[in-house]
């Protein structure tokens, strides 16, 4: 569960800023939106480096499969980086129709984009890598900067 329960702390992070985010945009105070968005931006990006760039080439590699979840999940890091990028441009113009639409969206999407990773492509990676390459893997997404 090493993997999972590190991976599931960054998500939960992750989720808190956005929904200070959101509170802040409800409440039409659009510096502190655009603190919180930026802190969510930055975490976020990150983790999907993280991913990206270490779990799950190593998944890949001790599986053989890189047209499965890993694909799914780069697919869908794709999308919410294209919400990320909209709602920037929302925040910026201080549209708070715009922006809560697409904080709705964004939310839909990283739930069920974290429901998908958390209850199956984590625990896959609990379960097939060795021990040894968890650790490493771990270790490597710990180092990473954005």
């Amino acid at each position: 569960m090493i993997i999972t329960n590190y991976m599931k702390n960054e998500h939960r992070e992750c989720d808190t800023l956005f929904a200070k985010t959101e509170e802040a945009i409800a409440e039409g105070a659009w510096e502190v939106a655009d603190q919180h968005f930026l802190a969510f931006t930055n975490e976020t990006l990150l983790h999907f480096k993280k991913e990206e760039e270490g779990l799950f080439p190593a998944f890949e590699a001790q599986t053989g499969m890189s047209q499965g979840p890993t694909q799914v999940m780069r697919y869908e890091h794709e999308q919410v980086r294209n919400l990320i990028s909209k709602m920037a441009e929302a925040l910026g113009k201080k549209d708070k129709d715009a922006s809560l639409s697409l904080a709705e969206s964004m939310m839909i999407l990283i739930q069920q984009h974290n429901m998908k990773e958390e209850q199956m492509l984590y625990a896959m990676c609990d379960r097939t890598l060795p021990p040894e390459l968890k650790e490493s893997t771990l270790e490597a997404m710990k180092s990473m900067l954005l």
